[in-house]
Protein backbone atom coordinates (compact mmCIF):
# COMPACT_ATOMS: atom_id res chain seq x y z
CA UNK A 1 0.00 0.00 0.00
CA UNK A 2 1.45 3.49 -1.00
CA UNK A 3 0.96 5.75 2.06
CA UNK A 4 1.58 9.80 1.70
CA UNK A 5 4.73 11.11 3.32
CA UNK A 6 6.48 14.05 4.42
CA UNK A 7 5.95 17.25 1.91
CA UNK A 8 3.18 15.38 0.02
CA UNK A 9 1.07 14.46 3.28
CA UNK A 10 1.63 18.62 4.38
CA UNK A 11 0.55 19.30 1.08
CA UNK A 12 -2.24 17.55 0.92
CA UNK A 13 -3.59 18.09 4.32
CA UNK A 14 -2.85 22.13 2.82
CA UNK A 15 -5.62 21.34 0.46
CA UNK A 16 -8.09 19.78 2.42
CA UNK A 17 -7.71 22.11 5.68
CA UNK A 18 -11.00 24.08 4.63
CA UNK A 19 -13.13 21.37 4.27
CA UNK A 20 -11.46 19.10 7.19
CA UNK A 21 -13.65 20.39 10.18
CA UNK A 22 -16.93 19.55 8.34
CA UNK A 23 -16.08 16.46 7.62
CA UNK A 24 -14.62 15.21 11.59
CA UNK A 25 -17.69 16.91 12.51
CA UNK A 26 -19.58 13.70 11.01
CA UNK A 27 -17.68 11.63 13.10
CA UNK A 28 -19.98 10.61 15.88
CA UNK A 29 -18.00 11.44 19.05
CA UNK A 30 -15.38 12.80 17.16
CA UNK A 31 -14.67 15.84 20.00
CA UNK A 32 -15.93 13.82 22.55
CA UNK A 33 -13.81 10.90 22.21
CA UNK A 34 -10.64 13.71 22.14
CA UNK A 35 -11.43 14.70 25.49
CA UNK A 36 -12.19 11.86 27.10
CA UNK A 37 -8.21 10.89 25.84
CA UNK A 38 -7.34 14.44 27.28
CA UNK A 39 -8.89 13.16 30.51
CA UNK A 40 -7.06 10.11 30.66
CA UNK A 41 -3.83 12.20 30.75
CA UNK A 42 -4.79 12.35 34.35
CA UNK A 43 -3.10 15.54 34.99
CA UNK A 44 -4.27 17.63 38.51
CA UNK A 45 -6.95 20.41 38.76
CA UNK A 46 -7.57 22.88 35.74
CA UNK A 47 -3.89 22.37 34.81
CA UNK A 48 -2.88 25.32 36.11
CA UNK A 49 1.14 25.72 36.03
CA UNK A 50 1.50 22.92 33.55
CA UNK A 51 3.06 22.87 30.16
CA UNK A 52 1.22 20.73 27.19
CA UNK A 53 2.92 20.00 24.38
CA UNK A 54 -0.26 19.03 21.20
CA UNK A 55 1.80 17.26 18.44
CA UNK A 56 0.21 17.18 14.92
CA UNK A 57 -2.35 19.53 15.77
CA UNK A 58 -4.13 19.63 12.78
CA UNK A 59 -7.11 22.31 12.65
CA UNK A 60 -6.77 22.18 16.27
CA UNK A 61 -9.72 20.00 17.67
CA UNK A 62 -6.68 17.83 19.80
CA UNK A 63 -5.88 21.55 20.77
CA UNK A 64 -9.59 22.42 21.63
CA UNK A 65 -9.87 19.04 23.87
CA UNK A 66 -6.70 19.87 25.85
CA UNK A 67 -8.10 23.53 26.93
CA UNK A 68 -11.51 22.28 26.92
CA UNK A 69 -10.32 19.81 29.99
CA UNK A 70 -7.31 21.85 31.23
CA UNK A 71 -7.74 25.53 30.75
CA UNK A 72 -5.29 26.81 33.25
CA UNK A 73 -2.38 24.68 31.14
CA UNK A 74 0.14 26.89 28.58
CA UNK A 75 0.04 24.78 25.29
CA UNK A 76 2.31 24.35 22.64
CA UNK A 77 0.90 23.03 19.17
CA UNK A 78 2.88 21.86 16.05
CA UNK A 79 2.08 20.98 12.63
CA UNK A 80 3.44 20.18 9.29
CA UNK A 81 0.61 21.70 7.31
CA UNK A 82 0.16 25.50 7.25
CA UNK A 83 -2.92 25.58 6.12
CA UNK A 84 -4.20 23.36 8.96
CA UNK A 85 -2.49 25.80 11.15
CA UNK A 86 -4.02 28.47 10.15
CA UNK A 87 -7.09 27.15 10.23
CA UNK A 88 -6.43 25.82 13.97
CA UNK A 89 -5.16 30.05 14.68
CA UNK A 90 -8.62 31.52 13.89
CA UNK A 91 -10.52 29.19 16.32
CA UNK A 92 -11.96 31.34 19.02
CA UNK A 93 -10.74 29.52 22.14
CA UNK A 94 -7.08 29.77 20.29
CA UNK A 95 -5.97 32.85 22.40
CA UNK A 96 -2.81 31.92 24.50
CA UNK A 97 -1.97 29.15 22.63
CA UNK A 98 1.83 29.27 20.67
CA UNK A 99 1.43 27.15 17.15
CA UNK A 100 4.08 25.91 15.51
CA UNK A 101 4.82 24.82 11.73
CA UNK A 102 7.25 22.33 11.56
CA UNK A 103 7.16 18.28 10.60
CA UNK A 104 7.67 16.53 13.97
CA UNK A 105 10.08 14.55 12.87
CA UNK A 106 12.02 17.97 12.92
CA UNK A 107 11.57 19.55 16.59
CA UNK A 108 13.86 19.63 19.50
CA UNK A 109 13.19 20.37 23.08
CA UNK A 110 15.13 24.22 22.80
CA UNK A 111 12.69 24.45 19.29
CA UNK A 112 9.69 24.39 21.49
CA UNK A 113 10.82 25.13 24.84
CA UNK A 114 10.42 22.33 26.55
CA UNK A 115 10.26 20.28 28.90
CA UNK A 116 6.66 19.56 29.32
CA UNK A 117 4.51 18.39 31.60
CA UNK A 118 2.65 16.44 28.94
CA UNK A 119 2.74 15.38 24.97
CA UNK A 120 -0.28 14.91 23.55
CA UNK A 121 -0.68 13.54 19.62
CA UNK A 122 -3.68 12.60 17.69
CA UNK A 123 -3.82 10.81 14.48
CA UNK A 124 -0.45 11.35 14.50
CA UNK A 125 1.70 8.45 14.89
CA UNK A 126 0.23 6.46 11.60
CA UNK A 127 1.45 9.52 9.32
CA UNK A 128 5.05 9.61 10.18
CA UNK A 129 7.79 8.03 8.28
CA UNK A 130 9.37 6.81 11.75
CA UNK A 131 7.11 6.24 14.65
CA UNK A 132 9.84 5.19 16.99
CA UNK A 133 11.99 8.41 16.47
CA UNK A 134 8.38 9.90 17.24
CA UNK A 135 8.27 8.14 20.21
CA UNK A 136 12.15 9.07 21.31
CA UNK A 137 11.26 12.43 20.85
CA UNK A 138 8.46 13.22 22.55
CA UNK A 139 10.23 11.30 25.43
CA UNK A 140 12.92 13.98 25.50
CA UNK A 141 10.42 17.01 25.13
CA UNK A 142 8.82 15.25 28.58
CA UNK A 143 9.88 16.31 32.09
CA UNK A 144 11.23 13.40 33.99
CA UNK A 145 7.79 11.35 35.31
CA UNK A 146 5.80 13.75 32.14
CA UNK A 147 2.66 12.03 30.59
CA UNK A 148 2.11 10.90 27.16
CA UNK A 149 -1.46 10.55 25.76
CA UNK A 150 -1.62 8.95 22.23
CA UNK A 151 -5.33 9.16 20.60
CA UNK A 152 -4.81 7.18 17.84
CA UNK A 153 -6.35 4.66 15.17
CA UNK A 154 -5.15 1.30 16.10
CA UNK A 155 -7.13 -1.76 15.15
CA UNK A 156 -7.88 -4.48 18.04
CA UNK A 157 -7.14 -7.07 15.55
CA UNK A 158 -10.13 -8.75 15.16
CA UNK A 159 -11.61 -8.91 11.17
CA UNK A 160 -14.33 -7.49 12.05
CA UNK A 161 -12.73 -3.73 13.25
CA UNK A 162 -11.17 -3.82 10.10
CA UNK A 163 -14.66 -4.66 7.93
CA UNK A 164 -16.28 -1.76 9.84
CA UNK A 165 -13.18 0.72 9.22
CA UNK A 166 -13.26 -0.27 5.33
CA UNK A 167 -17.18 0.50 5.03
CA UNK A 168 -17.00 3.60 6.90
CA UNK A 169 -13.98 5.06 4.92
CA UNK A 170 -15.87 3.32 1.20
CA UNK A 171 -19.27 4.34 2.10
CA UNK A 172 -19.13 7.48 3.79
CA UNK A 173 -15.69 9.35 3.71
CA UNK A 174 -14.24 8.72 0.88
CA UNK A 175 -16.96 10.02 -1.42
CA UNK A 176 -17.67 12.63 0.84
CA UNK A 177 -14.11 13.69 0.49
CA UNK A 178 -14.26 12.79 -3.21
CA UNK A 179 -16.87 15.55 -3.68
CA UNK A 180 -14.56 18.47 -2.08
CA UNK A 181 -11.49 17.41 -4.28
CA UNK A 182 -9.69 15.53 -1.10
CA UNK A 183 -10.13 11.79 -2.64
CA UNK A 184 -6.25 11.18 -2.28
CA UNK A 185 -5.97 12.20 1.00
CA UNK A 186 -8.90 10.34 2.52
CA UNK A 187 -7.47 7.17 0.64
CA UNK A 188 -4.38 7.39 2.57
CA UNK A 189 -6.53 7.49 5.89
CA UNK A 190 -7.94 4.52 4.93
CA UNK A 191 -4.60 2.79 4.09
CA UNK A 192 -2.61 3.85 7.04
CA UNK A 193 -5.04 2.62 9.56
CA UNK A 194 -4.97 -1.16 7.96
CA UNK A 195 -1.30 -1.00 7.86
CA UNK A 196 -0.69 0.16 10.87
CA UNK A 197 0.20 -1.12 14.87
CA UNK A 198 -2.35 -3.00 16.14
CA UNK A 199 -3.51 -1.38 19.48
CA UNK A 200 -1.45 -4.13 21.54
CA UNK A 201 1.38 -3.76 19.27
CA UNK A 202 1.69 -0.12 19.74
CA UNK A 203 1.94 -0.56 23.31
CA UNK A 204 4.64 -2.58 23.22
CA UNK A 205 6.25 0.14 20.95
CA UNK A 206 5.25 2.78 23.65
CA UNK A 207 7.15 0.51 25.79
CA UNK A 208 10.31 -0.05 24.10
CA UNK A 209 10.54 3.32 23.70
CA UNK A 210 11.13 4.28 27.72
CA UNK A 211 8.02 4.59 28.82
CA UNK A 212 6.39 3.17 32.08
CA UNK A 213 3.14 2.94 33.29
CA UNK A 214 1.76 2.07 29.42
CA UNK A 215 -2.25 1.24 29.11
CA UNK A 216 -4.27 0.53 26.03
CA UNK A 217 -8.01 1.77 26.60
CA UNK A 218 -10.81 1.76 23.93
CA UNK A 219 -13.15 4.26 23.08
CA UNK A 220 -16.99 4.21 22.94
CA UNK A 221 -19.26 3.83 20.21
CA UNK A 222 -19.29 2.48 16.65
CA UNK A 223 -14.71 3.23 17.06
CA UNK A 224 -14.72 0.34 19.83
CA UNK A 225 -12.15 -1.52 18.65
CA UNK A 226 -10.79 1.28 15.99
CA UNK A 227 -9.68 3.95 18.05
CA UNK A 228 -7.74 3.71 21.59
CA UNK A 229 -6.16 6.17 23.80
CA UNK A 230 -2.56 5.51 24.99
CA UNK A 231 -1.10 6.84 28.16
CA UNK A 232 1.99 6.24 29.50
CA UNK A 233 4.97 8.37 31.93
CA UNK A 234 8.36 8.97 31.13
CA UNK A 235 10.37 6.95 33.97
CA UNK A 236 11.44 9.67 36.60
CA UNK A 237 15.33 8.68 36.40
CA UNK A 238 17.12 6.76 33.62
CA UNK A 239 17.68 3.15 34.54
Amino acid sequence: MTLLRDEDLAAAFDHAARGYDTLVAANPGYHAHLRRSARRLGLPGRGEGLRLLDLGCGTGASTAALRSVLPGAAITAVDASAGMLRRAALKPWAGGVTFVHSPVERLTPAGVGGPFDAVFAAYLFRNVSDPDAVLALARDLLKPGGRLGVHEYTLSGRRVDRVVWTAVCRGIVQPAAAVLGDGELYRHLWRSVVGFDTADRFARRVRAAGFERVRALPLPGWQTGITHTFVARRAEAVR
